[in-house]
């Protein structure tokens, strides 16, 4: 019943059907009432470099099942890389054993049928050209000699290319059989400049579902490079309340903050700093929130959640007001609500929510007019260590990036905190024009008034 490796090396989840309906099958034969499993291959190919050579060479691959068993009201998952028949049995058995000593829950279950995905959209997130070594050699080489031609750059610390592939299966006792394949192409280097005994380091990366979305190589290392030189130099700056843009490279983790206070679990448990705001206004006027699992080759896409539900394009926030929860099964029964096709999974556990494709709207001004509109202020361009309070929002993240003076970039600074509470940011948050849909949360460059900056 062991599904034996594809030829072409590339993941193939349908050839899984089958071992999963006979895991489903064990588990019921060793006394589940229902259940869901998932089958999990992935693939990845990675090299390094420094100095004009090859650093290293690593490939890896990996197949799992997963198995959730649900006795009455209670429920266990499971998971395991043994995929012979004897381990089949092993898993389904020791999954119901501990299903029938877990607590009672009265909010878990599958996704009933009704509410399962019957058309799986084609989202063209499996790029069929698989790179060799030798050539993400090659762009790793070119990425690290356009970084080195920039003035100031000494060194490189890496320079990278890979490529990754992963496919997924999930199989329920309702019926639903279906799975879709995803690759990654990604490259990047980490650059060091230095002057006078000084040195700063930063770095540039890309990545897409397929090789022809990539920027060019030596974009991507003539960023890195102009980055960590335009570093030289750095210092702190005063303390004080002043505007702060947080560029459009870090500015998706403050949305990605919004995105976990609004996760149906943390609602349900009353321990988010968002909940009791549905309907009311979060965000300014005119600011626009949406995730969108549907878009080709999107770096969160997916055709259906973890339970088998489709999703669909949602305004979270609309005109400033919250509109929605994200939403699992379990979490929408408990909020007396339905699931809005947000559930995920990792390893053997039960799901949880995540978002798929999410932004932030853009504005109409770019990067230079909201900096240009700034008297005196900070532009970020890195984080360390955020730190929140899910309860109340309280939220603060050391910083590197450039002073603001008179409407114009002025030098590096570093070694900064900035810290306020997330709902007062959200409500005086201004988004630029630069946005770039590239990751899975996704944001334009954001300006936030009167925020605390604590440097010298």
């Amino acid at each position: 019943m062991s599904a034996s490796p594809p030829e072409d090396g590339a993941p193939q989840p349908e050839r899984f059907a089958g071992l999963l309906e006979s895991l489903l099958d064990r588990a019921r034969a060793a006394g589940a009432d229902a259940g869901d499993a998932v089958a999990a291959e992935s693939l990845s190919l990675h090299v390094s470099a420094r100095e004009g050579k090859l650093e290293d060479v690593d490939r890896s691959e990996g197949r799992d099942v997963s198995l959730r068993v649900f006795v009455g009201k209670r429920s266990a998952s499971v998971s395991s890389s043994d995929l012979s028949d004897e381990g089949l049995t092993r898993l389904a058995e020791r999954a119901v054993s501990m299903a029938k000593f877990a607590p009672e829950d009265e909010w878990a279950g599958l996704a009933p049928k009704e509410r399962l995905a019957t058309e799986i959209p084609d989202l063209d997130l499996f790029d069929a050209a698989i790179p060799g070594p030798e050539a993400l050699e090659a762009r790793a080489l070119e990425t690290e000699a356009a970084a080195l031609a920039v003035p100031g750059v000494a060194k490189t610390d890496e320079a990278w290319a890979g490529w990754g592939a992963s496919g997924v299966l999930l199989a329920t006792t309702e019926g639903f059989s279906h799975g879709w394949r995803a690759s990654s192409h990604h490259f990047g280097v980490a650059t060091i400049a230095e002057k006078n005994g000084a040195m700063e380091r930063d770095y540039e990366a890309d990545s897409a579902r397929h090789a022809t979305d990539l920027k060019p190589a030596r974009q991507v290392g003539d960023e890195a490079g102009r980055r960590a030189a335009s570093r030289l130099g750095s210092a702190k700056t005063p303390s004080g309340k002043r505007p702060v843009i947080f560029e459009n490279r870090i500015a998706g983790s403050l949305i990605g903050a919004f995105s976990s206070a609004i996760a149906g679990p943390s609602i349900a448990r009353g321990v988010s700093f968002l909940r009791g705001s549905m309907g009311e206004k979060v965000f300014a006027d005119g600011i626009r929130i949406i995730d969108d699992p549907y878009i080709a080759r999107g770096a969160g896409s997916r055709p259906f959640d973890a339970e088998g539900v489709p999703g669909s394009r949602m305004e979270l926030i609309e005109d400033g007001v919250l509109t929605s929860w994200m939403l699992n099964m379990a979490s929408a029964a408990q909020l007396g609500l339905s699931t809005t096709g947000h559930a995920a999974r990792g390893g053997g556990g039960a799901p949880g929510v995540s978002s798929s494709n999410l932004w932030i709207a853009p504005g109409d001004k770019d990067l230079d007019a909201l900096v240009s509109e700034i008297s005196e202020g900070l532009l970020v361009t890195e984080m360390f260590g955020p730190s929140l309070n899910p309860n109340t929002g309280d939220w603060s993240v050391g910083v590197a990036g450039f002073a603001i003076r008179d409407g114009e970039r002025a030098g590096p600074v570093s070694e900064i905190t900035v810290a306020g509470n997330l709902k007062d940011i959200f409500a005086r948050l201004e988004p630029g024009s630069d946005l770039e849909m590239r990751r899975h949360v996704n944001a334009p460059s954001l300006r936030v008034d009167a925020l605390s900056v604590a440097g010298l």
